[in-house]
């Protein structure tokens, strides 16, 4: 057929998209025409995670407009894929028995003869070349799916009966495939409640129970510690120190001997700045970038808990200005905008610079707290729920005010059990991560097997041929007479009614008055 096509089994044919199917894009209907009831349109949000759903996000049309628009009726067996947007490339074979009309920005591949081709055999093999697909609709300033384009790609079409039995392996496969990676899902749900489970028994004082009993009368109670570091921040006060307000106990649980409650900011370090906001978002503007200098730390680096993403930076002027949002190694860094609550802790090689607006500051006062300690308290589910609390915000949630975190109430063991206690957060921990390797790797592996089979399906190995199968190039005969019937036999045929026009385009089509 063309140059650079594999060479294909006996009785198989290369056919383009466009030879054996309408590809089109969907009308732009107008939302004042959207009912509560009557004929659904699909719309680009209701493909999600390669499904076509009416469950959620569902608008209709009165059932007058399928006569006008009628070629824009969804009938079962049509592929549907998302042109443009955020969902670009998600796709899916449309099953349902109720007929629907199609919204702009979603694109229908409606076969000539649904009777010669199997739609979910096409869908599998667009599986194949998607990456493709998808290349060409972000080679562009804007994801965009070009229907024309879609209409080129090269399919290997097998006869219809291998077609079929292909279809029925591939499901059979792949249901195993995905009740493996269902499993692997609960083993990642329950390795996540056993983290939070070690992390409660962590800051309850459970998982050093025996250990304080082991050493009893030999551990410094955290009220003693509190008291001296108290006395020494008065002294370097020189007069100017401030007197804490004590945390009300009242309905705070009974904590474990040698344990006191305390304030959030009594855990940070008195020196100016320990606890600091990022700078308003004016303040620290792209346009004041520059290749090379001080880095800008993200929200990004806390929320992937990795301090070196990111290649904002800023000049020694800039960073003169901005003095008073200067991180330095072993301070650490929470994200504080939409995704709230995640930490992470600058390494000792961290790149000199300073937080945007999105992150919160902490350093700590590392006499009173181990920063591994810190770490994990401040992500446990304890801090975290209260931390929560103290957000403000409606649609995007906010730690607007420093004031709310610094009154949050912790749990302080003394410094010697707090070692202790992220020894045995550790070790448990370790275990849980090892766990979670297998299971990365198994979905990896599981992702593979499918390309795999994919692969060796569009290669005529994944099951056996039958001779006496009709050779698709009879089958591409077939669907030629079909395509060329006359024009009111055709499926998805030009709709003039009302002396309207239509501009075909790869989003939509948009309407003119002759």
């Amino acid at each position: 057929m063309e140059d650079g096509l594999l060479e294909l089994p006996k009785g198989w044919a290369w056919s383009k998209l466009g030879g054996i199917a309408l590809i089109q894009g969907g009308f732009a209907f107008k939302s004042k025409d959207y009912k509560n009831n009557g004929m659904p349109l699909l719309r680009i949000s209701n493909i999600k995670d390669h499904k076509v759903t009416f469950e959620e996000d569902t608008v209709f049309l009165d059932k007058n407009f399928v006569q006008e628009y009628s070629d824009f009726l969804i009938g079962k067996g049509d592929i549907l894929i998302a042109l443009s947007g955020a969902t670009t490339g998600k796709f899916d074979v449309y099953e349902k028995d109720e007929t629907a009309l199609l919204n702009q920005r979603v694109g229908q591949i409606k076969f000539y003869s649904k009777s010669l081709i199997s739609s979910r055999f096409i869908f599998h093999y667009m599986g194949i070349i998607r990456r493709k697909i998808l290349s060409q609709a972000y080679g562009m300033a804007q994801p965009n799916i070009s229907t024309k384009e879609l209409g080129e790609f090269a399919i290997p079409l097998p006869p219809l009966p291998e077609q079929h039995r292909i279809v029925a392996k591939i499901k059979e496969l792949f249901t195993k495939l995905d009740a493996g990676i269902e499993a692997l899902k609960k083993i990642k749900a329950q390795l996540k409640c056993y983290r939070q489970a070690v992390l409660k028994y962590a800051f309850e004082g459970k998982l050093t129970q025996e250990w304080r009993e082991t050493n009893k009368g030999k551990i410094e109670p955290a009220s003693v510690l509190l008291e001296k570091i108290k006395e020494e921040r008065k002294k370097d006060a020189k007069g100017k120190f401030k007197e804490l307000t004590p945390v009300d106990t009242s309905e705070l649980p009974e904590l474990p001997e040698g344990w006191v409650w305390i304030a959030f900011s009594q855990l940070i370090s008195p020196l100016k700045n320990s606890i600091k906001r990022g700078p308003f978002g004016s303040t620290v503007k792209k346009a004041f970038f520059v290749e090379k200098g001080f880095k800008v730390y993200e929200q990004q680096n806390a929320i992937y808990d990795n301090p070196r993403l990111g290649n904002y930076y800023i000049s020694q002027d800039k960073f003169n200005e901005l003095i008073g949002f200067v991180v330095k190694p072993g301070d650490f860094i929470v994200s504080c905008s939409g995704t709230i609550g995640k930490i992470t802790q600058l390494p000792h090689n961290a790149e000199r610079g300073i937080i945007n607006q999105a992150l919160l500051k902490l350093t700590i006062d590392s006499r009173l707290v181990a920063p591994k300690f810190f770490l994990e308290c401040f992500r446990s589910d304890q801090f975290q729920t209260k931390l929560l609390k103290e957000t403000r915000g409606s649609a995007i949630k906010n730690i607007n005010s420093v004031e709310d975190i610094k009154i949050i109430p912790v749990a302080l063991p003394p410094l010697v059990e707090q070692q202790k206690i992220v020894e045995e957060i550790d070790s448990r921990l370790s275990i849980a991560d090892e766990v979670e390797k297998v299971a990365e790797q198994s979905f990896k592996q599981s992702e593979r097997l499918r390309q795999s089979i994919l692969k060796q399906a569009f290669e005529g190995k994944l099951v056996p041929q039958d001779p006496t199968d009709l050779p698709a190039a009879e089958l591409l005969k077939q669907i030629k007479k079909e395509r060329e019937a006359p024009v009111c036999q055709q499926a998805g045929r030009r709709h003039l009614g009302k002396r309207r026009k239509i501009d075909l385009s790869a989003t939509g089509r948009k309407e003119f008055k002759k």
